[in-house]
């Protein structure tokens, strides 16, 4: 049985080929808690991929982040219901409607995370697209909009978790990418932290890619991350 810890890990499998997921997964599917489809290897592989993951025992993240009119992304979500996973995202900057659809679509095991603003973005990046003042408060108008209209959780960097957990308490899930091992590149994560500094700052669930999948030993690696937040 795994542990606690195992259990707040999702590995994002962003690799080009089902091969090279369906390895990555055999191998860690003991270690973590769950698996992350993102954009690129759904593209390439499509819903099998999703369904063989699945197989593996644990649960699929589908991290499409969902971003359209009020019925496609009702659609989108009532397929992934379907397909058996279990966390799927959309962007909060559709807006109510939006937000408010996509709860209505999704099956009573899905959890529906809305995702903020991205880990890569900057204030700078933001004014580019006409929204002023600092990223941390277009987070927290995000998360209140979605949070407001039935979101289950939300995604966002470990910087602006313990804002979002002192806000909104136990009633949401946090899910938090940019996970790099201290003193390790961050690659193009602007908006970064260590496994134990997020969960300390009020994350559930961990999203760690390279540090895990592009270790030697990826096993070895996903452990390393488990024991760090046992401690």
């Amino acid at each position: 049985m795994k542990s606690p810890s195992a259990e707040k890990i999702i590995v994002a499998l962003d690799v080009a080929t089902s091969k090279e997921a369906l390895r990555l997964a055999s191998l860690l599917a003991d270690e973590v808690g769950l698996f992350k489809i993102g954009l690129q290897i759904y593209t390439a592989e499509g819903p099998p991929l999703v369904r063989s993951i699945s197989l593996l025992g644990p649960k699929v993240f589908l991290d499409l982040k969902l971003h359209d009119i009020p019925n496609t992304v009702a659609k989108a979500v009532e397929a992934a219901g379907k397909l058996g996973v279990r966390m799927l995202t959309i962007h909060l900057s559709g807006g109510s409607e939006m937000i408010r659809a996509a709860v209505s679509a999704r099956s009573n095991d899905l959890l529906l995370l809305g995702v903020t603003v991205l880990t890569s973005s900057t204030d700078e990046t933001l004014a580019e697209t006409g929204i002023t003042g600092k990223t941390s408060d277009q987070v927290l108008r995000l998360a209140r909009l979605g949070v407001a209209n039935g979101i289950d959780g939300l995604v966002a960097s470990p910087h602006e978790a313990r804002m979002l957990r002192a806000e909104f308490g136990d009633k949401i899930k946090i899910v938090t990418p940019g996970i790099r091992p201290a003193g390790s590149d961050p690659g193009d994560q602007k908006r970064f932290a260590t496994a134990r500094e997020a969960i300390d700052a009020g994350a559930d669930y961990l999203v760690i890619g390279r540090p895990i999948t592009g270790a030697s030993d990826p096993k070895a690696a996903a452990r390393s991350v488990a024991e760090d937040l046992a401690r």
